[in-house]
């Protein structure tokens, strides 16, 4: 089974991001790229679609003003809790808390409580606006297969 892969120029390029904040991100295991991660000097790390739209909203978030710290809380949380799958989920943020929209419910990722303003980033509206970029960017000598194992990859 191929996947179609982005190196982290491309996947910078594509999410609105500096080449260096991807980097610190992915040194600091925010986001680590999941089709192949960097394995030492000359390697080249590989993000995946999933890995670009994880980067998206991580970019979102932050722009809506929501500190790194209360991010890292908030994806530690998506990726060890909750049930659903990241597109389909909806971020509540109310100051620098960020509440996740569970059918009904709204679950306080950072238990701290107490409502105020509420901004809400409806993921799938983040995955179309990456579907655009995405689009526009088709074609770039960048992108590449991953293959089984992630670790092997070539160029399309």
């Amino acid at each position: 089974m191929s996947e179609v892969g982005f190196s982290g120029t491309r996947a910078a390029s594509v999410v609105g991001i500096s080449y260096r904040q991807l980097d610190y991100w992915a040194r600091t295991d925010l986001i680590r790229p999941s089709l192949c991660d960097a394995s030492g000097s000359g390697s080249r790390r590989t993000y995946s679609y999933r890995d670009l739209l994880e980067l998206r909203v991580i970019k979102s978030l932050l722009d809506a003003g929501i500190k790194l710290e209360s991010v890292r809380k908030a994806f530690t949380y998506l990726r060890e809790q909750a049930d659903t799958d990241i597109a389909s989920a909806t971020l509540v943020i109310s100051g620098n808390d960020v509440l996740l929209c569970d059918g009904d419910q709204l679950i306080d990722i950072m238990r701290r409580g107490g409502l105020g303003v509420l901004n809400v980033l409806a993921i799938e509206g983040v995955k179309n606006g990456l579907d655009d970029s995405l689009v526009q960017l088709a074609g770039g000598a960048d992108a590449v297969i991953a293959t089984q194992p992630a670790g092997s990859a070539r160029a399309v």
